[in-house]
Formats: C-alpha cells, structure tokens, sequence
C-alpha cells in the first residue's frame, strides 16, 4: 500500500510522539509540515505514542504552544492542512490513550506499523518531535 502519491522522493515524514503533556513541542511539527508543503514537498505527520493526545477535537482549540498567549493548535493544523499534509495515527497510541478514531478531528489517517515503515523507508527525510 502506497501513501505517497509518488514514491516517496523528496517527501518528508515528521513524527509526532509527544502530547498535551509537552505543550512546546505541539505546533511545531505542523508548522514545519506547513513550510515544507508550501514548498510543494509531499508532507506527512505520524501521530503515535502520546502524540494522538493533540488531535482530540475537545483539545484543539484549548492548547497552543503558548497557552493562552498564542494561536490555538487548530490554526497550525488548518495551516498544514490546507496546504496538503497528510494526518496518520498510530492504531494502538490511540488504545494507549484511551481515545477512538470518533475523538480526532478529520482529516486523519489510520495506519499501522507496517505502512508506518513504508513511509520512513521511502521518505527522503524523517524528523521526529
């Protein structure tokens, strides 16, 4: 099963395994997805571990890297997706958080470890937060 639209050549793969317990490292991955999608590079994020924490609808629009003080998590994510990143979750994170797919807003992806595999095989980068 490819993911890629294309082989993977010049995409980039960031991961995502920390949650709503590490706010500072929340915006970044999608804000870097974001400028890298604008540079019309194809862009994923791999949510997995504590990672899926910050795709929960009720969350998105309460945390921020900043708190109170800056953008909602949601502008990040619309800021990325808009430009074409693709979501993917981890099927067991979601069990280690006790979330279901019904709790993350769309669009996301369910995948397991053998597409997550293919994805940082084929990628030209992967960067992990």
């Amino acid at each position: 099963m490819a993911l890629w639209s294309g082989d993977g050549d010049g995409a980039v793969l960031y991961v995502q395994t920390h949650g709503c317990s590490d706010l500072g490292r929340c915006a970044t991955p999608f804000f870097l997805a974001a400028s890298a999608a604008a540079m019309e590079v194809e862009v994923g994020i791999y949510f997995t571990m504590y990672g899926p924490q910050l795709l929960q609808k009720d969350v998105v629009e309460k945390v921020g890297p900043k708190g109170d003080r800056g953008q909602p998590l949601s502008y990040f994510i619309k800021q990325a997706t808009d430009l074409g990143v693709r979501l993917w979750v981890c099927q067991p994170s979601l069990d280690l958080n006790d979330l279901s797919r019904e709790d993350l807003i769309a669009p996301v992806e369910m995948i397991g470890g053998a597409a997550f595999n293919d994805l940082a095989m084929t990628a030209s980068a992967v960067i992990s937060f």
